[in-house]
This record gives structure tokens, sequence and C-alpha cells, in this order.
């Protein structure tokens, strides 16, 4: 039998998943994110592992349905006898009561944990989130303007989820999550050392939550060492982005490994954009390298698979001939789809049903997906089990390798970029790399 992991932890969206997968790697921690929740002979196959991360879609789901779908990781987390349980969010924290609820994923998790509160950390400083007394700010793609994240031009009018409140406490207290006090990262004091001092301090009032700041890299030092000196003493549930196990991993004594390089494409390679995000837009003008083909997202939902069908037909041919397809389903200057939950998911099911089709007609080398939601459900449609990290294309825009029982999928590259990540030539650098 394997050595527990120290870290367990579940992604809200598999984009997310992805850039924790990369944090834990690069701290030399040995990791694997699994597309589902891992059996007992899944996890033995894996071999020893630091860190072991499920990569879900719990942030476009319902209360009820997040309730079902976190139960049984909550299970596996006190089975494994881990320390800290990670419920890892977007770092801009965009989530509803109704739809991806922080809170309502708090309300199962804190079950399997022995701490009576969750730790959240509020920033990911190297994606330009920031979190500075309770307040979320984030910067508009990477070197952007940094806006408060309710004034954010792309997160305060999010299809789905916009972000109308910054201070994170009000936040979350929307969605159930009441009693979260602030630890400002001005009393961290020089080197943290008083941070354990403020944080036992505001411990012994009993919140619900502890909301930590993060305005700089430095200050994950001294966070990392206070909670993981509470999750010795008992399980520890800690809530936020890649940030949380940035802050960890350094006490685990890892040695971090010399950072991997991009090669250049084994072949044509498939880029889905199902992003709206003006970021992902971008990139998709900075595509030189690829053939674009525009998807009509009205027809790519129809129940009639026929369009699908077709659209993968197309695709494939083209990659057949050796060209690199982008294939997106929002063109620049055409109005995009409504905001309801239930249209963004039936779109980000076609999308899977879509690439699942043309990987069936053509095997590739390496692939990519923009759009938190689009990933999720993409990678989900594949016969595959797992991912290991391989290398970084930038800031949140890992490059993986499938894990697979199916020889045509396993070994397979593929990147999972959220909206709002990357730079202007991730797409590029995929087909190129790092040349």
């Amino acid at each position: 039998m394997n050595p527990a992991p120290a870290i367990v932890y579940y992604g809200d969206d598999f984009t997310g998943a992805t850039d924790t997968l990369a944090t834990a790697a690069r701290a030399g921690l040995r990791a694997m994110l699994f597309l589902k929740l891992p059996d007992a002979r899944r996890l033995e196959r894996a071999g020893p592992l630091d860190c072991i991360g499920i990569a879900g879609a719990a942030r476009a789901m319902s209360p009820a349905e997040m309730r079902a779908e976190l139960a049984p990781v909550g299970e596996l987390f006190r089975a494994l006898g881990a320390r800290v349980l990670h419920y890892k969010t977007c770092s801009t924290f965009d989530s509803a009561p109704a739809v991806g609820s922080i809170g309502a994923a708090v309300g199962v998790l804190r079950r399997a944990v022995g701490q009576p509160w969750a730790a959240i950390v509020g920033g990911q400083p190297g994606l330009e989130r920031y979190c500075l007394f309770g307040q979320l700010f984030a910067a508009a793609g990477a070197g952007g303007e940094v806006h408060r994240i309710d004034r954010h031009p792309t997160m305060s009018r999010h299809p789905v989820t916009p972000m109308h409140e910054a201070d994170l406490r009000r936040h979350l207290a929307l969605q159930g999550l009441a009693e979260v006090r602030s630890l400002p990262y001005t009393v961290y004091g020089k080197n943290g050392a008083r941070l354990k001092a403020e944080l036992d301090a505001l411990l012994a009032k009993e919140p619900a939550a502890v909301l930590f700041d993060v305005a700089d890299d430095a200050h994950l030092v001294p966070i990392g060492a206070a909670l993981w000196a509470h999750a010795l003493s008992a399980p520890l549930l800690a809530v936020g982005p890649s940030s949380v196990l940035q802050a960890i991993a350094p006490q685990l004594a890892a040695k971090p490994p010399k950072p991997a390089g991009v090669a250049p494409a084994r072949g044509p390679v498939l880029v889905l954009a199902g992003s709206l995000s003006p970021v992902t837009a971008r990139q998709v003008a900075a595509a030189r390298s690829f053939e674009t083909v525009w998807l009509d997202p009205a027809r790519l939902m129809r129940p009639d698979t026929a369009v699908r069908a077709t659209a993968a037909q197309q695709i494939a041919a083209r990659l057949a001939t050796g060209k690199n397809v982008l294939a997106c389903t929002h063109r620049p200057g055409h109005a995009p789809a409504d905001g309801n939950p239930a249209n963004a998911r039936k779109l980000a099911r076609a999308c899977a049903d879509l690439l699942a089709r043309v990987l069936a007609l053509t095997p590739l080398k390496r692939i990519g997906i923009a759009g938190g939601d689009t990933s999720s459900h993409a990678v989900q449609a594949l016969d595959a089990w797992g991912l290991s990290y391989q290398a970084a294309l930038g800031p949140g825009t890992a490059l993986c390798r499938l894990h697979s029982d199916s020889r045509a999928l396993h070994d397979v590259e593929i990147i999972l970029k959220g909206g709002q990540m990357g730079g202007e030539d991730v797409f590029e650098r995929l087909v190129h790399g790092d040349g």
C-alpha cells in the first residue's frame, strides 16, 4: 500500500486543476491529477504521491449537484489519511449562490476534516491576483491593468457568474459562508513573525473561516507555515487558487526540479476555443500558424448530432493534411450566447462531443482547449483517467500528458486554458515550443 499523500485537492474546473498540478510538480512534489475519483486499484498503480488531484466541474454546478459531487471526495480524503484538503477555486473566485457556490463546497467538505474552521487564501500573485484587506483585485490579461474584481472588464460581466462584490467576505456570505474573518497582510510582520499570534487570536473567536490577504508571493511563506502547523494537529480544509498549494509545498521539504522546456509539436495541433474572454480573443487573433474554423454555437447545441458530426469531419480533414486547426465557438464582433448556465453547460458538452469525434477520426499528439467549462466537459468526454505535468507555456497554462488505457490517447499532450490565462502567443507556443 502506498503511503498517505500530504495533500488532496479538488479542482472546481479542469483548467484550474492543471494549474495546481503544475504548482505541485514545480515544487518537487510527486503529483497526479485524476480525471475522476480514483479507486484503490488506480491509486496503487499510480505509485507513491505527495499530492493527489481530482479534476471536476463543480464551478458549473448547482448546490445540490455539488453536494453529490463532493461528498465522495471528502470520503476519499478521510480514507487516504491526508493532512490538507484543498478545494481549488478559480483565482478570481467567480461563483454564485446558485452556480459553483464556494459556500456549498465548504459545507460539504468541512465534514471530512478535523479543524472546525476553513482557511481561505485570497490571492495568487503569480497570476496577478491580489487580496488586500479582504478585497480581491485582478489584472485584465497577463501584464494588464489591475482592477478591483467588481470593476474588472471581464469578470464583472462574466456570462454565468459575474463578480459584483469585491469583498470576499461579503461575496462568500451570499453563498451561505457567514463569519469569515479577515487576516490583513499588514499584521503578518517581518518574515510573518506576528501571523501565528494574530491567527490564534482570530480562531479564539470561532469563525467559520479565515481569509488570508496575499499581496505578494512572500506572504505565502508564513501563511504556508501556519496552515501546515494546524494541519499536523488535525486535518485542515483550505480554499482558494493554486497559491494554497504554493504556500504549503515548501513545508514538505521537496526539492524543486529544473524547469522543463516545451518542444515543438510532433504533427498538427488542434485547439478548441469555447471561451468568450477578450484574453482568449486576442490569443485567437495572434494564432498565425492555424487555420480557423468558426463554429455556430446555436447549431452546435442542437440535439441532432449531424451538425457536430459534419464539423468533426471538416476539422479532421484539415488536420489530416498537416494543418493546425483552431476551432472557435465565438466569432469576434458577434454577440455572445446568453448567460443562462444551462445553455453554457449545453454548449460545453457539445464541444466535448465534437472533440471526441475529431480524435476518433484523426489521432493527434498535441491539443489545446480554451475555456474553463469547455475544458472540464471536453476532457471528461475522453477515454482518459489522469494527467501528469510536463512544462509551462506561461502563467496558468500547463502542458500536461494524458494517461489513458487507450493507445490513441495515452501520452497525448494537452493544455487546458482558462479564459483569463496565458500570454497572447500561447497557441503559437503550443505549436512551436520555446524555440
